[in-house]
């Protein structure tokens, strides 16, 4: 899953790998789990680049189990190698938000480093404007999730991959 941070990629991931029987891997929690740290702790410590180096490594790595949801960070998809292996290794699902809503989602939430300086919507709308063209380039599914509950989305997503390949959906 790629998209937006405040898209709802753990959540839905979560719940879509429970109807699908899969097992769900969030790569951003994977990654704070065996470095003992949080990201803005990486982030502070090591800059973006190394945060991008770790999160290279865990998708690589991850990828390897193809019975399982995959939830990315929003910037994953910032490296060609990182959109080349999601787009070889499975069905890559875009859950699109909209900025006012990743606003909405993320005004309270401390723990994303790109939002602690200057004005959270004047980044949303710069991360989007550099990397929705890479979310769409990569898509296999394109979901909305602007003003649904995680269910409705995961609802929709069910139909969508039976659609492509029924054996995915039992």
């Amino acid at each position: 899953m790629v998209g937006p941070m405040g898209a709802g990629k753990s959540t839905i991931g979560r719940l879509l790998a429970d109807s699908i029987q899969m097992d769900f891997r969030d790569a951003d929690r994977e990654i704070e789990e065996r470095s003992g740290v949080d990201i803005p702790w990486i982030f502070d410590m090591e800059g973006e680049s190394g945060f991008r180096d770790r999160e290279a490594a865990m998708l690589t790595e991850l990828s390897e189990n193809i019975s399982s949801v995959i939830s990315t960070g929003g910037g994953a998809v910032l490296r060609e190698d990182n959109r080349r292996l999601m787009v070889a290794k499975g069905t890559v699902i875009y859950l699109k938000t909209s900025v006012d809503e990743q606003v909405r989602r993320t005004a309270r939430d401390r723990k994303r480093p790109l939002l602690q300086n200057g004005d959270p919507e004047q980044t949303l709308r710069a991360l989007m404007a550099q990397r929705e063209p890479l979310y769409e380039e990569i898509a296999d599914l394109t979901v909305l999730t602007d003003q649904r509950s995680p269910k409705a989305v995961v609802q929709e997503l069910c139909q969508l991959l039976s659609s492509a390949d029924p054996s995915v959906v039992s």
